[in-house]
């Protein structure tokens, strides 16, 4: 069984005009929901063998939370430049080529993909997946390139102001 979740970043500021989108960093509330996040998944046993972000930094300093909580290593966090403005067929071409021998993974990014891709995935629609949230996706796929959504499902839908199961 494979299994990841979709992590969309924490709020971001929008303070200085003079940085460009890529560089803008969290601002008071994702620096309070981010580590919330983190530690309410560790609450409920996640374990990642893989952590993937977006090299933006709002998502890059959301993923750091969760790596630090979650305790995953240097050599299994990688950041990659194709989640940034990615289309949703980039995000699940991403996940049908993960590591075999990762059997969890975290990938960190924006909207409006991962709503999209979350609901390639669901049979209930999501609206928006707000900042911070996560999605949590179970494959009866033994290997990555099987994952579709045929033969995976949300399991649960976690937000810093309500989280809820499936």
């Amino acid at each position: 069984m494979k299994t990841f979740y979709l992590v969309r970043h924490a709020k971001s500021s929008w303070d200085s005009s003079d940085l460009k989108d890529v560089e803008r960093p969290l601002n008071e509330r994702g620096l309070k929901d981010a580590p919330f996040m983190a530690k309410l998944m560790r609450s409920k046993g996640v374990q990642p063998d893989l952590i993937v972000t977006s090299p933006a930094i709002r998502a890059l300093t959301t993923a750091a939370y969760f790596k630090n909580e979650l305790g995953v290593e240097g050599e299994d966090f990688w950041v990659r430049d194709e989640i940034y403005e990615a289309m949703s067929v980039t995000i699940v071409d991403l996940i049908n080529r993960l590591p075999e021998s990762c059997n969890t993974v975290l990938i960190f990014g924006h909207n409006p993909t991962f709503t999209s891709v979350a609901n390639m995935f669901s049979d209930k629609y999501i609206d928006n997946i707000p900042t911070c949230g996560v999605v949590c996706i179970q494959s009866k796929a033994m290997t990555w390139p099987e994952v579709t959504g045929n033969n995976s499902e949300v399991a649960g839908v976690f937000y810093p102001k309500e989280s809820f199961g499936y």
